[in-house]
């Protein structure tokens, strides 16, 4: 049993390790270069804690197994919202930033609503693939905008501090040295996330051949909820800290980033089609989870600690409904 356990967890602290150290790098770079600090948190920082997700999605589907792929991508988003978003609300009641529920929110319902009525039909090749980069290009661009002209913050910019309160050797740093030890950081953080996507993805496509279940619903759960821990661990950061609007921002902030960035890049390199039953299942649920936390958040500007138990409620029951 070690032999299909020890590669899934040594896969997943070189994970949170290797992008820990990618993203330190990469913002110290970036900042030493002159680039704006909110470009820096928008881009760099905010998609620091999705690098787990990518890697492994990117992996899996160059492996031939686009269960694991898509269905980390679209659990993922599902164990943000029920598991992660609920486990905050518990801790501390969300309330919910106005510009974070109008745009981002919005956006976040929306793309779930373009993937889950794309997935059955067409194959997610390089042209969707190209689309769906292009969308999340074009909304950083539009969020760096008007953040740069307003003084209200949406979820992204939460995203990126509720990374930076958990770990803040992750806030861009101020200091005039050298470009070289962040560059080699920067690698070696790439490097440990390469390995680690490949023990998991290995270890995942094992475990699934020795319980003889799919490997959509390992994808769908262990692969997702291991590489949604950074996300996991920043909200209740930032829920502890009662920093109620982070932690939701961090999870609307992910779900973006999950389907544009994570599931684009790995329809652009690995293409294949979404498994039939994440098409028909998991996808439109993801839709249904998505509404449902806006409708919570739209209720008072706030997510309660009731709401938070109804939505690790539906998550026990979404796990009870996958598993054998």
């Amino acid at each position: 049993m070690f032999e299909i356990w020890g590669p899934i967890l040594a896969g997943l602290v070189a994970l949170v390790v290797g992008g820990e150290l990618l993203v330190r790098g990469a913002v110290q770079t970036a900042e030493r270069i002159g680039i704006s600090p909110l470009v820096i948190g928008l881009t760099l920082v905010g998609f620091g804690t999705s690098t787990p997700e990518l890697v492994t999605s990117v992996q899996a589907g160059l492996s031939g197994s686009p269960g694991i792929a898509f269905g980390n991508v679209v659990g993922s988003n599902i164990a943000n919202i029920l598991l992660i978003a609920g486990v905050s609300a518990v801790i501390a009641p969300l309330v919910v930033a106005r510009v974070a529920l109008r745009r981002d929110a919005m956006v976040m319902l929306v793309v779930a609503v373009v993937f889950a009525g794309v997935a059955p039909f067409a194959p997610m090749g390089r042209i969707a693939g190209v689309g769906l980069i292009a969308a999340l290009v074009g909304y950083l661009g539009f969020v760096i905008h008007q953040e740069r002209q307003h003084a209200d913050r949406g979820a992204i910019y939460d995203k990126t501090v509720a990374l930076a309160d958990a770990d803040p050797g992750l806030a861009p740093p101020h200091a005039p040295h050298g470009i070289l030890m962040p560059l080699l950081l920067a690698f070696a953080g790439l490097g440990l996330v390469v390995f680690g996507g490949s023990l998991l993805v290995g270890g995942a496509v094992s475990l699934a051949r020795a319980f003889g279940v799919s490997e959509t619903v390992i994808g769908l759960t262990i692969v997702a909820i291991g590489t949604s821990m950074p996300e996991l661990i920043t909200s209740i950061v930032a829920a502890l800290k009662r920093q109620g609007e982070v932690a939701f921002g961090n999870v609307v902030g992910s779900n973006i980033y999950n389907i544009l960035g994570i599931g684009g890049t790995t329809a652009l390199i690995a293409p294949s089609r979404v498994p039939e039953e994440i098409a028909r299942f998991d996808a439109p649920l993801m839709v249904l989870v998505s509404l449902l936390l806006v409708v919570f958040a739209t209720t008072g500007l706030r997510i309660t600690r009731w709401e938070g138990l109804a939505l690790i409620a539906g998550y026990g029951i979404y796990l009870w409904k996958l598993w054998p």
